[in-house]
């Protein structure tokens, strides 16, 4: 018996080593990559790999329109068009913004499960990292590592990095990732030229860009639209 309670011992100490040396490890290379993005562009994302193997297996030509833009040359309207839209307290918050997850947590626990529309309380940093360094999904998992990695980026990198990551990679299109391909496409033209009205009727799509189109806007999106202008005026120039 004495064998038998020293082997027991002797497994869990294995493994318990061994779930110490993954944990380790796995910390290590996060911090290195997270550093890494600091400095290097993000050539690809985990949803761009998602997307083109969904177009592949509707028998589609695969399709990843990208074009990186430095912070400075993002038009500012781009800019403030997007906290305007999606976390308007970007600059003050840590990665997080409590109120808007329990005000999330709330409508949707009085929707219901069968509400199509989920309301979400993601700020750009937890967007920035579930986009960059994660898969697509909703799990507990998921959310756990999101919750991570936004720490990481917000304690390694600059408000304006995450800030100029989240405009290159997001998706605002079927097929399109960034605020310069999405302007090229949309309005013909760089992000850096976007006005105030083509800025925030781009935002006003981020919410389900594969839906929703800046060129053929429906009534709910022109109010969006116009929320979100609104917004900008109130946020004013962003102070970095």
């Amino acid at each position: 018996m004495a064998r038998k309670s020293s082997n027991k011992k002797s497994l869990f100490k294995r493994i318990a080593v061994g779930l110490g040396k993954v944990c380790l490890w796995f910390i290590v290379f996060s911090l290195i990559w997270v550093l890494a993005y600091r400095f290097i562009n993000p050539p690809i994302t985990f949803l761009m790999v998602q997307r083109n193997w969904e177009r592949k297996a509707d028998s589609k030509q695969p399709r990843m329109r990208s074009k990186w833009v430095k912070f400075e040359d993002i038009s500012d309207n781009m800019k403030r068009a997007a906290v305007s839209a999606e976390d308007q307290l970007f600059l003050k918050h840590m990665g997080f913004d409590i109120k808007a997850i329990e005000k999330a947590y709330k409508s949707n626990e009085k929707k219901g499960k069968k509400q199509k529309k989920i309301r979400g309380g993601s700020t750009i940093s937890q967007q920035t990292a579930k986009n960059v360094f994660l898969w697509p999904g909703r799990s507990y998992v998921r959310k756990a590592f999101e919750a991570y990695f936004t720490l990481l980026i917000e304690v390694l990198w600059s408000k304006e990095r995450i800030l100029e990551v989240y405009l290159n990679v997001i998706e605002m299109g079927d097929g399109i990732y960034g605020a310069e391909a999405a302007s090229q496409l949309y309005y013909g033209h760089s992000c850096t030229k976007m006005s105030k009205r083509e800025a925030a009727l781009l935002a006003a799509c981020f919410p389900n860009p594969i839906r929703w189109n800046p060129n053929k806007a429906t009534r709910y999106i022109k109010h969006r639209q116009y929320l979100i202008m609104r917004n900008m005026r109130r946020l004013g120039p962003l102070d970095f």
